[in-house]
């Protein structure tokens, strides 16, 4: 497994980012990819249709989304885990102490849901208060899973062989990863020119 400040044998082409709910899985992948060129999709908007219910084509669009020689999104929904790994060359693991991620996921989720902002396919965030009744609330969801990737994601550079794992600790190793990848991609280009 990688840290932030080693150096990758290969640009990603085809990412994976994990974390835990609210750890800033899309922010990464989003940023990476278009630092890369890449093409970025956001699995809860392939996942989710109205009301929350999932979409039928779900699995269909991971299958042509992976297809593609190029692309960036979240390891996430146990069904297709194993086919994003399968199919990507590097996952970034946003293994931030559970403080860090609980924080951002409670004012991601406060913020949205006072901002009324529309997620996928017009839902929102439900009422705040529901946080007390719903045993799926995002934020009860967020603790009850927040170990769930310690032993999931160390695994996977067993499983498969090809895939590149670059861990990081806190928020600083992403933005130090960042800077090293930035570099790259322009002395990267310099050199194709």
């Amino acid at each position: 497994m990688l840290s932030a400040s080693d150096p990758l044998p290969h640009l990603p082409r085809r990412l994976l980012v994990a974390g835990v709910s609210g750890s800033g899985k899309t922010s990464l992948a989003a940023r990476t990819a278009t630092s890369l060129g890449l093409r970025y999709t956001e699995l809860d908007s392939l996942f989710h249709g109205p009301n929350w219910e999932p979409r039928a084509d779900f699995a269909a669009d991971v299958e042509r989304l992976t297809d593609a020689p190029g692309w960036a999104t979240e390891w996430q929904y146990s069904a297709i885990r194993p086919l994003l790994a399968e199919r990507a060359d590097t996952l970034l693991w946003l293994d931030f102490p559970v403080p860090v991620s609980m924080w951002r996921l409670i004012r991601r989720t406060v913020r949205r849901r006072l901002r009324r902002v529309e997620l996928w396919n017009g839902n929102f965030e439900g009422p705040l208060w529901s946080i007390f009744i719903d045993d799926d609330h995002i934020i009860r969801w967020g603790w009850r899973t927040r170990h769930s990737l310690r032993t999931a994601v160390p695994e996977l550079e067993y499983e498969y062989p090809g895939l590149q794992v670059v861990r990081f600790g806190s928020p600083k190793d992403v933005e130090v990863w960042m800077d090293l990848l930035e570099r790259r991609v322009s002395s990267h280009e310099r050199q194709q020119l």
